[in-house]
């Protein structure tokens, strides 16, 4: 990774952080009026040269089901805003493959040398494979690898835009814009 991609990191999540600050202490309070359980998640996942690292996200589930602040923050990806700290200390990047655990390697069958280009570069708070609607894990490892070469600053710009747009209209709205804008370019 250059270091002009992780000094981006940087004073992007610098910057997330002060903007979204408000955002996090309401989150934060809602989760805690919801439930009274903690805020936080945090997960094992595999990050860059397939180091382990402790993901933080804000708690969306009790007792195996969504809540209903969860809800909403899935519905938005408003609960990865405390991974602006793993992008602080290195775990991640603003833009790369998605972070998984150790049992979703093993389970996709991405354990071999042939899959290490994933990990060449810290896994993303966002990233293409996560911002497109794939039909499977195949498709997913495409464009991971799509990304890993050709990466270029543009691209991570594009993202992270499209990442905003996510937070402000919902997962499920933009992937459904995607999809009509895609269907009419090649009809």
């Amino acid at each position: 990774m250059s270091t002009g991609k992780r000094a981006l990191d940087v004073a992007g999540a610098c910057a997330g952080l002060l903007v979204f600050s408000p955002v996090i202490v309401l989150i934060a309070a809602a989760i805690l009026l919801d439930d009274g359980g903690p805020v936080l998640f945090r997960q094992e996942r595999l990050g860059r040269g397939r180091r382990p690292f402790v993901i933080l996200k804000f708690r969306s589930m009790r007792d195996g089901r969504i809540t209903r602040v969860g809800r909403i923050l899935r519905a938005t990806g408003l609960d990865e805003l405390p991974q602006f700290v793993n992008i602080l200390c290195g775990d991640m990047s603003a833009v790369g493959p998605r972070p998984l655990t150790a049992d979703d390697v093993t389970r996709l069958g991405w354990s071999s040398a042939e899959y290490d280009f994933r990990w060449s570069m810290p896994p993303g708070l966002t990233g293409l494979a996560q911002l497109t609607r794939t039909a499977s894990s195949a498709e997913a490892l495409a464009l991971d690898r799509e990304y890993v070469a050709e990466w270029r600053p543009l691209l991570d710009c594009r993202m992270i835009a499209l990442s905003f747009v996510v937070n402000a209209a919902g997962k499920s709205r933009v992937h459904n814009w995607r999809h009509a804008g895609k269907a009419r370019r090649m009809g």
